[in-house]
């Protein structure tokens, strides 16, 4: 691809310009061609050896300031965001992690419907640990193959799915974008036909949780312009730019928040801070348009943690409306987020390279923002959470 590309050009940059010290001159906006960086005003120059690749270029920070690691959470922390649930061989082993991290609830969004939310439900209450889990119930059938009549049978399921204990609905990825309908066309997910779910919801006083879209860059052309090329290289299904049905990162938020906007009496937790915690400015307006919108922030803190003065004033003016969520359960990567929330230790590693390839500051957050991020603003979005204890 484009990368192996430079490589070669970057070579031959150098070959055809008599190895070092020779440059090419650019004009004021230009960019230096591939495989040459600027060196100096209006100068571009190759490197005098193969560059290495974007996968192998690792470099040892010299910088050495003060570091405050947090493997354990200040206060309780609510996970809202998990896909992780309890098993009679996992169970013991997830409150001992838990307990070493504060994490007091994790909250499976993968719950199911039906028969097998039922059984995961059960299983927990007949634990010693029934106050530590909770479910989110899914749509009927994933949303496949939505026709007239398909709302009124899957709000029904989701009120026998709350009755037997689910707290929330979790809305996955495909919906809007992938997901199509019986006839073929693209399932919106302002289609009127899902609106008894979402009227079912708020009658229950259950939080709807949705994942709209994917990162904008996601639906742009992995160049060498792209931020998340290396991501994109290495997940096919996370090329939005090739999706068949050519709908739009804006035309998903749109969609979405007609549906915000005509359901103003249900709640509804934006996972991922809706791929918008790189324009916090967008967020906000988000927020201040639908009072019944909250944020949570699962997978986004490459983003936090590259703005940490921005995030900070953004976490304390709304310091009500945002959940704590993690969304992949790994134990030794919650750290990062006590870190970048907690801390303002600067320029540290993040854990994953192909999400960022920056380092992370730390937003300092207040106490009492702390404790509403991490479990308070949950207990509120969410009603059947442990309410007790805190």
């Amino acid at each position: 691809m484009w990368m192996a590309a430079a490589l070669a050009m970057s070579a031959a940059a150098a070959q055809g310009q008599g190895g070092r010290g020779r440059t090419v001159p650019i004009k004021p906006g230009e960019e230096c061609p591939p495989g040459t960086t600027l060196v100096r005003v209006g100068q571009c120059q190759a490197p005098e050896w193969p560059a290495p690749s974007i996968v192998d270029y690792r470099p040892t920070s010299t910088l050495v300031v003060d570091e405050h690691p947090v493997p354990r959470a200040k206060f309780p922390v609510i996970d809202i965001h998990s896909h992780t649930g309890p098993t009679p061989e996992s169970i013991e082993r997830l409150i001992q992690e838990m307990d070493a991290l504060n994490i007091r609830v994790l909250n499976n969004l993968s719950g199911g419907y039906g028969a097998e939310l039922k059984q995961r439900v059960d299983f927990i209450r007949s634990t010693k640990h029934a106050n530590r889990f909770t479910l989110f119930a899914n749509g009927l059938n994933g949303f496949r193959d939505v026709e007239p009549g398909f709302g009124k049978k899957a709000a029904a399921q989701l009120e026998q799915d709350v009755r037997n204990g689910a707290i929330g609905f979790k809305i996955f990825k495909p919906t809007g974008m992938d997901t199509l309908k019986k006839d073929g066309t693209r399932l919106k997910i302002n289609d009127p036909e899902l609106a008894p779910i979402w009227e079912t919801a708020g009658r229950l006083n259950i939080p709807v949780i949705i994942h709209t879209g994917e990162p904008s860059e996601f639906f742009k052309q992995p160049d060498m312009h792209n931020e998340r090329w290396l991501e994109l290289a290495l997940f096919p299904d996370r090329r939005q730019y090739l999706n068949p049905n050519k709908v739009t990162f804006e035309q998903l938020l749109a969609e979405r928040n007609g549906m915000f906007r005509r359901h103003p009496k249900t709640r509804f937790v934006v996972a991922h801070f809706g791929w918008q915690a790189n324009n916090l400015a967008q967020a906000g307006k988000l927020l201040d348009e639908f009072p019944n919108v909250v944020l949570e922030l699962a997978a986004i803190l490459y983003d936090l943690g590259r703005q940490p003065r921005s995030a900070h004033t953004f976490f304390v003016k709304y310091q009500d409306r945002i959940l704590f969520g993690k969304d992949t359960y790994a134990p030794s990567e919650f750290p990062y987020y006590w870190r970048v929330l907690e801390t303002t230790d600067e320029y540290f590693d993040y854990y994953r390279d192909y999400h960022a390839f920056w380092n992370l500051y730390g937003m300092g957050l207040p106490d009492a923002v702390l404790r509403k991020v991490y479990h308070q603003n949950a207990l509120k979005v969410a009603p059947g959470l442990p309410q007790s204890g805190w």
